[in-house]
């Protein structure tokens, strides 16, 4: 039995907003195609604390190039994030840009010893959304932050540094420091009078 025969059938449905139609480009090596379009983000575009929200508009300029193997799908995706700071909790809100290359092989192409990880076209139809997925998700930080120098939250009791005053503190005394305490006990310049 061929290897082919094995694989699972998937047909996409060439109306899903990130399934794209090459027959214009034909197997033509060198043919171009230049596609801009907006698309509802897809599910699972997120880590951790951030990510696109479900439905939010995805925007897309892609090119499709006829190559020898399949067509090479090069181009970017814009969409906005949605999430909290890692250090404060506070809500974050801005905008992602992420690079878009894959090669969508030609369903009969051979691609060497490892096909298995290789993107197929069916038939003339190519579905971008795994590709989308790939390169939003790798350009997500895992630990986002509203500004980098973000001070966090007061360990003692949560509240936003950013907004307490300077010298913030609760006036607590560690007893286990209490020997060291009466070694060191400030003079009254030390003390500013």
């Amino acid at each position: 039995m061929p290897e082919e025969s094995r694989r699972p059938l998937r047909r996409l449905d060439p109306r899903a907003p990130l399934v794209v139609d090459t027959r214009e480009l034909g197997r033509r090596a060198a043919t171009m195609r230049r596609l801009a379009w907006t698309v509802p983000a897809p599910a699972d575009l997120a880590v951790g604390m951030i990510g696109v929200p479900v439905g939010a508009p995805v925007e897309l300029d892609v090119r499709l190039e006829a190559v020898c193997e399949g067509v090479l799908v090069s181009g970017v995706a814009r969409a906005p994030l949605a999430g909290e700071c890692a250090r404060c909790l506070e809500p974050l809100a801005t905008v992602i840009e992420a690079d878009l290359q894959e090669l969508f092989a030609y369903p009969d192409e051979a691609m060497g010893d490892d096909d298995e990880g290789v993107s197929r076209l069916e038939g003339d139809l190519l579905d971008l959304e795994p590709t989308l997925r790939d390169a939003v998700v790798s350009e997500l930080p895992l630990a986002p932050v509203c500004r980098d120098d973000c001070p966090g939250l007061c360990v003692t009791c949560g509240g936003r540094l950013a907004d307490l005053p300077p010298g913030h503190g609760h006036g607590a005394f560690d007893t286990r420091w209490a020997a060291l305490a009466e070694v060191y006990r400030p003079t009254d310049e030390e003390q500013g009078s």
